[in-house]
């Protein structure tokens, strides 16, 4: 190969290509075209500081952009009859065909650059990952270039520059829609230009894909070189022979292509150059991969909704899971075998997921006219080898899906599963059948939850415990008879691991303060027409003594906790203060122990009326505090400042307590061992969490609810406990890992900008109705206090005055209420309005600065290459002749 040569042949057709209009005419077409595909209404929904639209679109794009560039490669030379003397040129045909090739692919390089005005867009308005964009560029790179050979090939096989541009279009269109055809196996649709582009726009690089757009490329410019040189064989005696004799080489090179494609697709490598390597497997995710029994693979099976019927809040959720499937599958070679499932409602896949447990998350999400629908999508796994099988029903907004995908190929890797027991107590996490309603309740989430890592069991405290198991798991044990209590403590003194829960006040589960420690036991069977049975008595009045000496700590049942941090100004009116934040900026250093494996990497957690606990003077045990509330507006409440007697018996929670802040930190949960000199005769290791709706189905709602828009720890903080204490630390860390995801920064910002004033001015017109109200009350009570205040009046009158009052005027303030309320209603909706309409104008700004701003620099550079042009022309032009 002479490189002279082929840099004759490059220039001579780049500079053909620009000579005109049409070129640049060319390029911003292809700007603009994707600039509407990358800002599409799916952009702003999404919110996301990338180009995943554009990468959606741009295979379909390319279908215009390659047949355009190429159309005149080899057809216009035909048309107008220089490939004979192109071809008479003392030059090799591979010359020839190389220095075409690398002139159509500099003029869809520079057609890319322009482009990069999208990324200029992207980073004025949010802050995109230099790494995504840089693969998403290289993806679109490759991508075009492999398919320009294919465009060349179509231009060499006729001589018109129109039916080359439709030849080329229909050709390109293979490997772009092989992906689409149904009934295909999963291994073709991966030789689909989509399915390759995709790993580029999640910010990988990997080697499979690279080595697919070259092998697309050297296969397409082979054809090419096999039909330029058909003029040496065509006509000659052996011209049928060497014809079939060079179908059988594109063929053989076709299958050494493929073969060669599978190899490095087994091969697995990869980069990944995300800033904050999202798509990069831990440690622990990479060692279960290598633990895997070669003769028991595990299969994923992903069912996952089509992109576009996905809400955005779960669009980075859906994002990373696949992202993360692929690198699986890239690592685990013959280990690791990942299926991807579009699931449509209602389809045939639909039924399957449901087989296995999968079923349709109905979420809420704002459409683009500002209306809440409920949408019904599937982001659900289904991991299984010849050991077990685990399930994951749904990837939710809390969820950390390396931790998930990880726990579940570890799980399904092992012949055999740790255990968990739950100890049967009155908070019933099991289910079962409930004598106070008579129906059946179901088992708690958390439960759940653990099923997908251990095997757990039931643990009757009702004898003494002598079950094998790895941790012990109770849930308000104070509310446990004396002999049961004695078992139990029995079981903590042997130095087994316990994880216990307990509450002075719970309020998320069962019959909530009813369910408190200081209140009685309810009868067993509900009874019936007066044979009610006599609640059994709790153990030292559901003070739990006995397992509070054991843990030689101190613990008041009846005493809550309060802490008025609050993180989030959007829920002043509505958290009150025995809702404990517990957050490392509450005014507590160490609120989550950065030392210990359970809490370290955790954010924020939430606790309902918790207690406290704190070690006894002169503790022979090791105390370690694990969360703790802030100091300086947090304090005590007793059980008779936090409850108030009930009409028909019980308590209920005192709205209005007299809080007093002492400025301590309070712990609320702390791990209690034994120490090591310790001669008391007893083992101690234990985990004490005064607290039981940390461990309750509503935290798994608040993790799961996106318009609260809490990242709250719950789940985590538990299931780091259980792990730690049985010994299975290796997921503890991936829990807490949690790479962001990039948004619209200003766009967001000015979107919480419109929905600050809203609330501000729902919140105002919540106070005027308020205050109205009042004014309307105390009117009608002053002309009540008028009647009882006429000393002139007898009784009976005044009664009878009183009393007609009282109806009209009860009358009238129904009437008030309802104009108020109704005006209050109007004020709120009128803010809401005003609110969607100015962040549609938002979004509808940058929409039009997207696609104005992106063809401006290849236009400003076409008419100074036309205006040189036109001036270079002029003065070679006597000037007798000009005009």
């Amino acid at each position: 190969m002479r490189s002279h040569v082929i840099w004759a042949v490059f220039k001579r057709n780049v500079t053909s290509y620009f000579s005109g209009m049409l070129g640049y005419l060319f390029i911003v077409v292809f700007v603009v075209a994707g600039a509407f595909a990358a800002f599409n209404a799916h952009f702003f929904a999404n919110n996301l500081s990338n180009l995943d639209q554009l990468s959606y679109w741009f295979p379909y794009l390319l279908l215009f952009v390659v047949p355009a560039i190429t159309m005149t490669a080899w057809a216009d030379e035909k048309k107008t009859g220089t490939d004979e003397l192109l071809f008479t040129l003392p030059a090799k045909d591979w010359e020839i065909l190389l220095g075409k090739y690398f002139a159509v692919l500099a003029v869809y390089t520079i057609a890319l650059i322009f482009s990069l005005t999208h990324v200029m867009v992207l980073a004025y308005y949010g802050n995109p990952d230099p790494g995504i964009i840089f693969t998403t560029y290289v993806g679109y790179w490759l991508a075009g270039g492999s398919l320009l050979a294919v465009g060349m090939f179509a231009s060499v096989l006729t001589g018109s520059v129109t039916v080359a541009f439709v030849l080329g279009s229909a050709l390109c269109a293979i490997p772009v829609f092989i992906g689409h055809v149904p009934g295909i196996g999963s291994w073709i649709r991966e030789f689909s230009i989509e399915e390759r582009l995709r790993d580029f726009s999640l910010g990988t690089i990997p080697l499979e894909s690279v080595i697919y757009f070259l092998s697309l490329a050297g296969f397409a410019l082979y054809l090419n070189a096999v039909m330029i040189a058909r003029r040496h064989w065509a006509g000659g005696p052996q011209g049928t022979s060497m014809g079939w004799q060079f179908l059988v080489r594109a063929v053989a090179l076709g299958v050494v292509l493929v073969s060669g494609n599978y190899m490095f697709a087994q091969a697995g490598m990869r980069a990944d150059l995300t800033s904050e390597d999202l798509f990069t497997l831990s440690a622990t995710t990479r060692e279960i991969i290598k633990n895997i029994d070669g003769d028991k693979p595990v299969t994923i099976e992903a069912y996952l909704s089509p992109a576009e019927e996905v809400p955005q809040q779960y669009v980075g959720i859906r994002k990373k899971l696949i992202g993360l499937l692929r690198e699986l599958d890239s690592r685990g070679g013959s280990k690791v075998k990942v299926q991807y499932v579009d699931v449509e409602p209602f389809s045939e896949e639909a039924e399957i997921a449901e087989k296995w447990g999968i079923e349709p998350r109905s979420v809420t999400t704002e459409d683009e006219g500002g209306r809440f629908v409920r949408k019904d999508i599937f982001l659900g796994t289904v991991t299984r080898s010849g050991y077990d099988q685990v399930i994951v029903p749904f990837y939710g907004v809390g969820d950390s899906v390396e931790f998930e995908l990880a726990r579940s190929l570890g799980t399904v890797s092992n012949e055999d599963r740790l255990t968990v027991g739950i100890l049967e107590t009155d908070a019933k996490l099991m289910g079962g059948f409930n004598t106070q309603s008579f129906r059946s309740d179901p088992e708690w989430r958390i439960v759940t939850e653990l099923k997908k890592q251990y095997k757990v069991k039931t643990v009757s405290p009702a004898s003494p415990i002598e079950e094998e198991m790895d941790v012990l798991l109770a849930v308000m044990p104070s509310s446990l008879n004396e002999a049961q209590m004695a078992n139990f403590v029995t079981y903590v003194k042997s130095g087994k691991p316990v994880l216990v829960f307990d509450d002075p006040l719970p309020v998320t589960w069962g019959s909530g303060v009813q369910q408190a420690p200081l209140m009685p036991k309810p009868s067993p069977g509900g009874g019936m027409m007066g044979m009610q049975q006599p609640p059994e008595p709790k153990a030292s009045g559901g003070r739990a003594t006995d397992l509070i000496n054991a843990l030689d700590i101190a613990w008041d049942a009846g005493q809550t906790t309060f802490d008025a941090f609050n993180p989030h100004p959007e829920f002043f009116d509505v958290v009150r203060p025995e809702l404990v934040f517990v957050k490392s900026d509450s005014g507590s250093a160490n609120a989550f122990n950065p030392d210990s494996e359970i809490t370290k990497g955790l954010e924020e957690m939430l606790m309902f009326f918790p207690g406290s606990v704190r070690p006894r003077e002169g503790s022979k045990m090791e105390f370690t505090k694990l969360l703790l509330t802030g100091s300086k507006n947090s304090g005590t409440l007793d059980w008779e400042e936090i409850t108030s007697p009930g009409i028909f018996g019980g308590v209920n929670v005192n709205p209005f307590p007299d809080r007093v802040v002492d400025e301590y930190a309070h712990v609320l949960a702390a791990r209690i061992k034994s120490k090591d000199d310790s001669d008391s005769g007893t083992s101690i290791n234990a985990i004490f969490v005064a607290d039981s709706d940390v461990i309750s189905d509503e935290s798994f709602r608040l993790r799961e609810d996106v318009f609260l828009d809490l990242s709250i720890d719950n789940v985590t903080f538990v299931m780091n406990a259980v792990d730690v204490l049985a010994g299975e630390d290796r997921y503890v860390a991936l829990r807490s890992r949690r790479p962001k995801q990039r948004i619209l920064t200003v766009v967001q910002h000015q979107k919480e900008q419109f929905i600050n004033q809203r609330i501000a001015r729902q919140t105002e017109a919540k106070e005027k109705a308020d205050d109205r109200l009042d004014d309307a009350k105390k009117r009608l009570q002053d002309k009540v206090d008028e009647i009882q205040n006429d000393s002139s009046l007898d009784a009976r009158t005044k009664q009878q005055l009183l009393r007609n009052a009282q109806k009209n005027l009860t009358r009238q303030l129904e009437l008030e209420e309802a104009e108020i309320e109704r005006l209050k209603e109007a004020e709120v909706r009128q803010a809401k309005v005003a609110s969607e309409r100015s962040i549609r104008e938002i979004e509808d700004s940058v929409w039009r600065w997207a696609v104005l701003i992106p063809p401006i620099p290849a236009i400003l550079v076409g008419l100074i290459m036309f205006s040189i042009r036109i001036t270079n022309e002029r003065q070679n032009i006597d000037s007798t002749r000009r005009v």
